[in-house]
């Protein structure tokens, strides 16, 4: 395998995020869509979304390119018929790993772990069916918490519990933190809210106070370099005979919570190495950004390492410094960036 592209600020790319489709049969009060916007709409497949064959092209190429990990999310990645076909042709060097909101996994999960799947993120926001239904605006709790044993029983095990962190989610952090400490298998990833992204900057928190109490019930504290993160071992089971680094996350113990706090923290992007893809077949260097968005036209080979090349160049720094906040509180684009080439060039 190549060595991997880097930008401009030595940031190796060593993974991409694709979105399979934008379809989601759920409708999250917090959801900003990998930041293109919301996602409800038809359920039944459009023209627009990238096929299994230009997918699977498209990761060939980037395979050349030194990318060692792909992350299906949608939407909901499980509306494809063909995601299971999808992971079985992804190239075999490539760990793959899946956010989904669980719904779909009773009944496919085993499937999709013989496919290939290595590992999977399931959206939980909360415990309780009512606030669950008030978040997501959707009565499928119990099929989520069947999901999340599907999975485990499929060998995906530890499995990642994604939990948006904002006004509306704040008073169940405690409850899911005690909840992965105490079954195995799990572990929580906590996800300041963007409100650049939603619209809503009223419903912020102060991340920094979940740190600070995580901080003092954790038996361990962890840094992870990728964002500049960092993990939390609480509970009983957080840590194995030996205190190894990284124990926990390798055999699936109890306990591990992460926090991904990227808003007003400039070392975040410090170490990001993916590029993402939107379900039509576009290339963009950042979440948070849409401006540059890059067709990769009638997706030839050529086309697909063109356009990625060009991609990983013109990665900015920081999404801060794109997205700032003006005198009203709302969100703007930094004019440094407004010369920046778009999808219409």
């Amino acid at each position: 395998m190549n060595e991997p592209l880097s930008d401009d600020f030595g940031r190796e790319v060593t993974g991409v995020r694709i979105s399979l489709t934008d379809r989601c049969n759920f409708d999250c009060v917090y959801c900003h869509n990998e930041g293109l916007g919301d996602t409800r709409g038809p359920m039944e497949p459009s023209e627009n979304e990238m096929t299994a064959d230009q997918i699977v092209r498209f990761l060939d190429v980037v395979e050349e390119y030194g990318v060692r990990k792909v992350k299906f999310t949608g939407g909901e990645p499980m509306l494809r018929e063909d995601l299971a076909e999808i992971i079985d042709r992804t190239p075999d060097s490539m760990e793959v790993s899946m956010t989904t909101n669980g719904t779909f996994l009773p009944g496919r999960a085993e499937e999709l772990a013989a496919a290939g799947l290595d590992r999977v993120n399931v959206s939980q926001d909360a415990l309780e069916p009512e606030a669950f239904a008030e978040i997501t605006k959707s009565g499928a709790y119990e099929r989520v918490i069947e999901g999340v044993e599907a999975a485990l029983d499929a060998g995906l095990a530890p499995v990642k519990l994604n939990m948006v962190v904002f006004e509306h989610t704040a008073g169940y952090v405690e409850g899911m933190v005690d909840h992965v400490a105490k079954n195995d298998g799990l572990q929580l990833q906590l996800i300041e809210y963007m409100p650049e992204l939603t619209g809503k900057p009223e419903w912020s928190i102060d991340i920094s106070r979940v740190h600070d109490w995580l901080a003092d019930i954790a038996h361990r504290v962890e840094h992870r370099e990728m964002h500049d993160r960092k993990r939390y071992f609480v509970g009983e089971g957080a840590t194995d005979a030996t205190g190894a680094t990284g124990a926990a996350e390798m055999d699936g113990s109890p306990g591990m919570v992460e926090i991904v706090d990227p808003v007003e923290n400039e070392t975040f992007c410090a170490n990001c190495g993916r590029v993402r893809v939107t379900h039509e077949g576009y290339l963009k260097g950042c979440l948070n950004r849409n401006d540059d968005l890059r067709s990769m036209g009638e997706m030839t080979r050529e086309e697909i390492a063109e356009t990625f090349e060009r991609v990983v160049a013109e990665r900015v720094p920081y999404y801060g410094e794109y997205l700032i906040e003006n005198d009203e509180g709302e969100y703007e684009i930094n004019d440094e960036y407004l010369a920046t080439p778009s999808i219409a060039d």
